[in-house]
C-alpha cells in the first residue's frame, strides 16, 4: 500500500475509518449495521459529506486536504494514484491543474491518423467561367472552324451542378438576390446559352443532359437555398425537353419543383411573371405537351408503365399551377387563360375525375378537377350538365322513396324546374320564378306561358330561351349595349343599380 493510501482523510469519521479494513478484505457490511449519518452538530468531521442538508466544510479544512493529496501524489510514480476526499457533488471537485491538462493536450496530438477526425476542405467556389459575349464569339468561331471542343467545355462544366449554373448566370456571383421580384439572373444570357444548345453537335446536346441528371440525383439535405431555386429555374427553360426522348429526366425535375415548400414556390411564381411573353408561353406549352403525350403517348414503349411513374401527371400540374398563379398576378396577363387549356382532357373519363375530385378533394388521390384551369369550357359544361342529372335523379328518388314510405302519390313535377311566365312580363315573371326556386336550379327545364294551353316537350323551352335573349339584349331595355368595332354586347352603365337582372343573365346561361 502506498503512501498515499495511508495517509487517512482528516475529515472522515472515526467509524467510517474503523470499517476500513474490512471492506479491504472485501467483506460488505450489512446496511442496517452502518453508522448513522452525522447530524448538523458535527461540525468539520461531516464537511465533505453531502448527504446531509446545509453541511458544507471550510475553505481552510477543504484546501488543506488537497494540499496534503496532491503532496502525496507528487511522491508516487503514477499520477493516478492521486486521492481526493469522499467528494458526492461535482461542485466539490478540485479544478484540473495545469499539468493534467497539457498531459490531456499530448496525448490527443500524439494520436495515430487514423484515429484523427478528418478535417474537412474549405468548398471551392465556382468562378464565373465566360460572359455572354466570350460566348457567342466561340460559337461563331466554332460554326466557322467546325472545332466545338472550347464551347463542348463551357456546357461541360455549366451544367455539372447547381452552383456551376449560378456562376455562369448570376449577374453577381457574390450577391445573394434573396429577393422575390429580382432573381438576380442574366435572363438573356439564359436564353442565348439555349437558342445556341439546339444548333450544337449532339454529343454537346448529350453532355447537357448528363449535366442534368448529375445535378438532379445528387443528395440534396434541407430547405432549398435560393442558389437552388435559380437552377431550377433556369433548367425549366431548357427547350430539350421538347422532345420525348428527354421526358424522364424532365419529369424528375418537375417532381423535384412540385415538391418545394410553399416559400419556394413564392418566389418561383414572382420569378416566372418577369419572363418574355415567348419565354412563358413556352413553358406552358411545353408542360401541356408533357401530360398531353403521358395520357395518350404515340409510342408507349418511349415512357416507363403509368403504374410506375403516376407521379408524372401531378408533377406537371403543379408546375403549371405556379405558371398560372404567375400569370394571374401579371394586369394584362403574359397569356390569355385559354392558353392553360388542354384539350385533351376532353377525351378522358371527366365524370371519373369529377367524382375522385367530390371524393377526396386535395388528398393525394389526384384529379384534374383539383386544376380547373387546365379543363376547357367545353369539358366544364360537360361535368357540370352530368352533375346536374345525378343530383336530380337522387334527389327524386329519394322524394319518390318518401312518398312510397307515406302511401302517397308520387307528383313527377318534383323532377322539373317548373317555370310559369307571362308573355308580356316575361322578364319579371322569370327572375321571380328563378329566384322562388333556387333548390330546383339543377332541374331539367319546363316552361308554361299563362293563359296558354299545351305541354312543354321542349318547344315552349325554346321559344321563352328566344323571347328572352331577345328582351334582354335590346338597346331600348338598357342592360346591354352593342359596340360595333369588337360584334359584342357589354354591360351597361345605366343598369349597374339593379345587379338581379345580371344574376338573371348568369343563371340562365
Amino acid at each position: 500500500m502506498s503512501e498515499v493510501d495511508r495517509v487517512p482523510s482528516p475529515a472522515a469519521p472515526p467509524a467510517v475509518a474503523a470499517t476500513a479494513p474490512e471492506e479491504k478484505k472485501g467483506k460488505e457490511p450489512e446496511r442496517e449495521k452502518l453508522p448513522p449519518i452525522v447530524s448538523a452538530g458535527a461540525g468539520a468531521t461531516a464537511g465533505l459529506d453531502r448527504g446531509s442538508k446545509g453541511q458544507i466544510s471550510t475553505f481552510s479544512s477543504f484546501i488543506s486536504t488537497v494540499n496534503q493529496k496532491k503532496e502525496a501524489a507528487e511522491n508516487t510514480s503514477s499520477p493516478t494514484h492521486l486521492v481526493f476526499p469522499n467528494i458526492k457533488n461535482v461542485r466539490d471537485l478540485p479544478p484540473i491543474c495545469l499539468d493534467v491538462r497539457q498531459k490531456q493536450r499530448i496525448s490527443i496530438d500524439t494520436l495515430s491518423s487514423e484515429m484523427k477526425t478528418p478535417v474537412l476542405p474549405e468548398p471551392i467556389l465556382p468562378v464565373q467561367p465566360k460572359t455572354m459575349k466570350d460566348f457567342l464569339e466561340d460559337v461563331e468561331k466554332a460554326k466557322s472552324s467546325g472545332d466545338w471542343k472550347t464551347v463542348h467545355d463551357f456546357y461541360l462544366t455549366m451544367f455539372d451542378s447547381f452552383p456551376e449554373l449560378n456562376a455562369a448566370f448570376k449577374k453577381d456571383a457574390s450577391a445573394s438576390f434573396n429577393t422575390i421580384e429580382d432573381s438576380g439572373i442574366n435572363a438573356k444570357f439564359v436564353n442565348a446559352v439555349y437558342d445556341a444548345l439546339l444548333n450544337t453537335p449532339q454529343d454537346i446536346q448529350k453532355t447537357v443532359l448528363k449535366g442534368i441528371i448529375n445535378s438532379l440525383l445528387r443528395e440534396w439535405k434541407g430547405p432549398r437555398t435560393k442558389d437552388d431555386l435559380r437552377a431550377y429555374f433556369i433548367l425549366l427553360q431548357n427547350p430539350q425537353f421538347n422532345n420525348t426522348s428527354t421526358y424522364v429526366i424532365y419529369a424528375h425535375l418537375l417532381r423535384q419543383i412540385a415538391t418545394l415548400v410553399e416559400a419556394d414556390h413564392h418566389f418561383l411564381v414572382h420569378w416566372f411573371k418577369k419572363l418574355s411573353q415567348k419565354r412563358f408561353k413556352q413553358l406552358v406549352e411545353r408542360l401541356l405537351q408533357f401530360i398531353s403525350l403521358r395520357l395518350f403517348p404515340a409510342k408507349p414503349e418511349e415512357f416507363p408503365p403509368i403504374s410506375k411513374c403516376s407521379w408524372w401527371i401531378p408533377s406537371a400540374s403543379k408546375v403549371l399551377a405556379l405558371l398560372n398563379t404567375a400569370n394571374n398576378l401579371v394586369h394584362p396577363p403574359l397569356i390569355p387563360y385559354t392558353d392553360f387549356y388542354n384539350s385533351t382532357l376532353d377525351h378522358i373519363d371527366l365524370m371519373e375525375e369529377y367524382h375522385t375530385w367530390q371524393s377526396f378533394g386535395n388528398s393525394h388521390r389526384f384529379s384534374f378537377c383539383q386544376y380547373p384551369f387546365v379543363i376547357s369550357i367545353a369539358a366544364k359544361k360537360i361535368i357540370i350538365q352530368r352533375d346536374s342529372e345525378q343530383q336530380m335523379i337522387s334527389i327524386a328518388r329519394q322524394s319518390l322513396v318518401d312518398k312510397v314510405s307515406r302511401r302517397q302519390r308520387p307528383d313527377m313535377n318534383m323532377l322539373f324546374l317548373n317555370m310559369k311566365v307571362r308573355r308580356t312580363h316575361l322578364v319579371s315573371d322569370s327572375l321571380d320564378e328563378l329566384t322562388r326556386k333556387r333548390a330546383d336550379l339543377k332541374k331539367k327545364l319546363k316552361v308554361t306561358f299563362v293563359g296558354e294551353a299545351g305541354l312543354d316537350m321542349g318547344g315552349l323551352t325554346k321559344e321563352w330561351f328566344l323571347l328572352l335573349i331577345r328582351q334582354i339584349f335590346h338597346p331600348d331595355y338598357g342592360m346591354f349595349t352593342y359596340h360595333k368595332d369588337s360584334y359584342c354586347h357589354w354591360f351597361s352603365s345605366f343598369k349597374c343599380d339593379n345587379y338581379s337582372e345580371f344574376r338573371l343573365v348568369g343563371i340562365y346561361a
